[in-house]
């Protein structure tokens, strides 16, 4: 009989077997540029093997129970899909935990955002542990993610919060558009216009009130992200002022 970290080993050498048997070398080059992975781009060093992610969630729901351990060796490699499969097993592991687990699981994610390095690999996980973990608790972590110098880390705050926006709870969303509306960087801007069109779905007096007070200041990708709901002639009347005042 194998002995136990001889089963662990066997079960990851499997997950990556299986990973490694759907490469597709022309998809990953596409997707290296896609994810901008040349020298001094984003995605710098980031290597892939050209997966699609409805393959990697199927592949992902048979190693539902690899550990946390298991799923930090993955999490710890420059190669991208090993990374979202990691943390496709963390979403699907999270909503059958106990109160425990699921605190195991976040503190794990946030001790991790080093590996949660581009923006995929953040949509796809944060609002499921942290915005679902922090629903009904204190949500400054949240606020101190935005102020970090990590572009990931700032977007795993934002994106977060599109599950408070669901449950209709706006004050951190917008509290932490505010903290960013100056940002540099267009995956910031791209994804707070995001989060205060989700916010407008739910109640489009609250972004009306606050495009009101900050449109002027916001980077322009951020402010058409945010109105890519309203009627033609909204868009076209935000826009018209926001060129006027620049």
């Amino acid at each position: 009989m194998l002995a136990y970290d001889d089963l662990k080993r066997n079960l990851k050498r499997n997950l990556k077997g299986d990973l490694d048997a759907l490469a597709n070398p022309a998809k990953a080059i596409a997707l290296a540029r896609f994810f901008k992975t040349g020298k001094g781009e984003y995605g710098e060093g980031d290597r892939f093997l050209g997966i699609t992610v409805p393959e990697q969630r199927k592949i992902a729901k048979r190693y539902t129970h690899l550990s946390l351990e298991d799923l930090e060796e993955l999490l710890q490699t420059d190669i991208h899909e090993y990374r979202l499969t990691a943390l496709l097993i963390l979403n699907y592991q999270f909503p059958k935990a106990d109160a425990t687990g699921r605190t195991e699981i976040f503190n794990f994610y946030l001790n991790h955002t080093q590996w949660i390095n581009n923006w995929d690999l953040v949509d796809v996980s944060c609002r499921q542990i942290l915005g679902v973990h922090l629903l009904h608790q204190d949500h400054m972590i949240l606020h101190k993610l935005a102020r970090s110098p990590n572009l990931w880390e700032q977007r795993i705050a934002i994106v977060s919060t599109l599950e408070f926006i669901k449950h209709e709870q706006f004050t951190d969303t917008l509290e932490i558009a505010i903290i960013l509306l100056h940002h540099s960087h267009d995956l910031i801007h791209k994804a707070v216009g995001w989060m205060l069109r989700e916010v407008g779905k739910q109640e489009r007096q609250v972004l009306v009130d606050f495009l009101d007070t900050h449109y002027q200041q916001m980077p322009r990708t951020m402010l058409r992200y945010a109105i890519e709901h309203f009627d033609e002639s909204k868009r076209k009347a935000y826009l018209s002022k926001y060129s006027r005042f620049k």
